[in-house]
């Protein structure tokens, strides 16, 4: 354990299991809302007693001198992904979208058995979004928007995309924004 910086050290929550297998250098972590597994590529020390896992930059097996260089990058984001691992099996995500425009608006609309998002944003037509299985959607204001799931890639990668659809401009600041989102407003034109 002398090799191991504290940065690369992780606790392990107390309602949280965790499994290592060292032969097939995979470690599931199991939660309340669910279990995920991660496929290793260095040797990780679990501690049931201390509840703590230390990840080394040792590999499973011999390499050259630059794969191993390659390790030690590997090491800080092995303990990056275990933190997210143990967040996502844990909590439930939630992302918050703010409409700010003049009738900029989002609506829930089902449409045989598919849920849809409205959006009004602005343009001459309207868009429509279908909202993916594992993701809940709450709008309880019009101008608010609420996407919660339990990855927090997937969670994110969604609420991109719909803040794509209109995108904060920076002279007036309309469009869609994160909920704790500023935006530095440009001054305009000088006459």
């Amino acid at each position: 354990m002398k090799n191991i910086s504290k940065k690369h050290i992780v606790k392990i929550p107390k309602h949280i299991s965790v499994f290592y297998s060292e032969k097939n250098r995979l470690i599931t972590v199991v939660g309340p809302l669910r279990k995920k597994s991660l496929k290793l590529k260095t040797r990780v020390i679990v501690s049931c007693k201390k509840k703590f896992i230390g990840v080394t930059s040792q590999p499973f097996q011999n390499m050259s001198l630059n794969a191993k260089k390659q390790l030690k990058v590997l090491q800080g984001t092995t303990v990056a992904v275990l933190k997210q691992i143990f967040l996502e099996v844990s909590v439930l995500l939630c992302k918050k979208l703010r409409f700010v425009g003049v009738g900029y608006r989002a609506f829930i609309v089902k449409i045989a058995n598919n849920t849809l998002l409205q959006f009004k944003l602005g343009y001459s037509h309207d868009i429509y979004f279908k909202i993916p299985s594992n993701i809940t959607v709450f709008c309880l204001k019009s101008d608010k928007l609420f996407l919660s799931g339990s990855l927090y890639e997937y969670v994110s990668q969604i609420a991109s995309l719909i803040r794509s659809y209109k995108t904060p401009e920076p002279y007036k600041g309309k469009g869609i924004l994160y909920e704790n989102e500023t935006i530095l407003l440009k001054e305009g034109k000088k006459v």
